[in-house]
């Protein structure tokens, strides 16, 4: 599929959460198989051939992490919401637009100076991509490539990688926010 029947895929649902709030619904996408499948084989375009291994964030970062694991024959690192891994963690907190959050990983599945490319659904404000980065940096991982399906370029989040020496890309863009 091309990119461009792959955004028709993604509902837009108007003021959720909030009123002035366009929420770009990627389960339309995922629900589809042939869009599942064209959105995974994207992502592995566009990543690097040297990848170690490949960590998602969580929720549907899984998603898109996993398959796309799969398909470049790496392992998986799941970077998860705090408290949801049975092991020793080591955690990142970071700014939400109204609070705060922790995210975790397990130290030990990072490969030691490999290359982990951070992959998630959508890049926003970059918050919690950038912590991720951080904390994969933090347990050894080389972090220098993130992967969205879908980036909000207004409102920074690939930027703001960028900044933090991590190049970002995505399958598709969405206007607004």
């Amino acid at each position: 599929m091309t990119r461009e029947e792959l955004r028709s895929l993604v509902r837009t649902v108007p003021d959720f959460p909030i009123a002035g709030i366009q929420f770009r619904d990627i389960t339309t996408l995922i629900a589809d198989s042939r869009g599942l499948a064209s959105a995974v084989a994207h992502l592995a375009d566009l990543a690097s051939p040297d990848v170690a291994a490949v960590a998602g964030i969580e929720a549907r970062g899984f998603i898109f992490g996993a398959a796309l694991a799969m398909q470049l024959g790496t392992g998986f690192i799941p970077v998860r919401k705090a408290g949801k891994l049975p092991v020793e963690t080591i955690s990142e907190d970071y700014a939400l637009e109204y609070g705060a959050a922790t995210i975790e990983i397990d130290p030990t599945l990072v490969p030691q100076g490999g290359r982990v490319l951070l992959v998630d659904d959508l890049i926003a404000t970059g918050g919690t991509a950038l912590a991720a980065a951080s904390l994969l940096r933090r347990a050894g991982g080389l972090v220098d490539t993130a992967l969205f399906v879908i980036d909000l370029p207004e409102l920074g989040g690939a930027a703001a990688l960028r900044s933090a020496g991590v190049a970002a890309d995505a399958v598709m863009e969405f206007a607004g926010h």
